[in-house]
């Protein structure tokens, strides 16, 4: 039998090598996976222990039907959140100054309405940017939330949310409006599955118009205050939006 003898000192610097190596590659298995799970979580709906609930309005088009809901919005009390497109604002900056005057939170919804999961992170960056710069010129604030176009939500897109700060939200009620569905069923799209936290997603048509009123009524009528997506998400934490999936 053949003995191999390794020196003391050799054997030593081995032994720190190995556990050097195994330190780093600990570490770097560390990094790895904290940048792999720290990805920004979409938010479908706020606290299900708060009966709040918040309307939404995605606008990049229906300009025609938009000072009625703000009548409607400012008869009954009621701030809303209007996600807006940057080719809209272009073309009504004095309509979104009148949103923003009157209390309403102002969201972005990217420039060019693309499909979001269709473009690179870069794509994705500079066309909430660009949409970004125009709402700030316009009211000189700064949107703090993005609602994507679709509701598409790929790796490519959130992680560019999430490089300019945003918070990505999309909905647990959706009244499905843009089909332009008689009011009396986009009432009970929105009042038949109203709950807790709700975020409701709806557009500028000429049904929603008429069924806003009904649906402000029945929904304070069951104790719903109404709230902006904002103050619905203040104190929500990472694990409660990773837990809202919608309806």
């Amino acid at each position: 039998m053949k003995i191999i003898y390794v020196r003391r000192g050799l054997l030593y610097k081995l032994v720190i090598w190995s556990l050097i190596l195994g330190l780093l590659a600990g570490l770097a298995y560390l990094a790895t996976k904290e940048k792999t799970e720290r990805v920004l979580t979409p938010i479908y709906q706020g606290n299900d222990n708060e009966k709040k609930i918040a309307l939404t309005c995605n606008v990049f088009w229906g300009e025609e039907y938009i000072p009625r809901m703000l009548e409607i919005l400012r008869e009954n009390n009621v701030k809303i959140t209007f996600f807006a497109g940057g080719t809209w604002v272009e073309d009504f900056p004095d309509l979104l100054k009148k949103m923003a005057a009157e209390g309403h939170e102002i969201g972005s919804h990217g420039y060019s309405h693309p499909h979001p999961d269709q473009l690179s992170k870069s794509g994705n960056l500079r066309d909430m940017q660009r949409a970004e710069k125009l709402i700030y010129d316009t009211i000189n604030k700064r949107p703090q939330l993005y609602a994507p176009p679709y509701g598409e939500k790929g790796p490519a897109v959130l992680k560019a949310a999430e490089e300019q700060g945003y918070s990505f939200i999309l909905w647990s009620i959706d009244t499905i409006d843009w089909q332009r569905p008689a009011p009396e069923v986009i009432v009970q799209r929105v009042v038949g599955k109203a709950h807790n936290g709700a975020i409701v997603l709806m557009h500028p048509t000429a049904p929603t118009v008429k069924a806003l009123p009904e649906i402000i009524k029945q929904l304070k009528q069951q104790g719903y205050q109404f709230v902006t997506v904002g103050e619905m998400i203040k104190n929500l934490s990472d694990t409660d939006s990773a837990n809202k999936n919608g309806n």
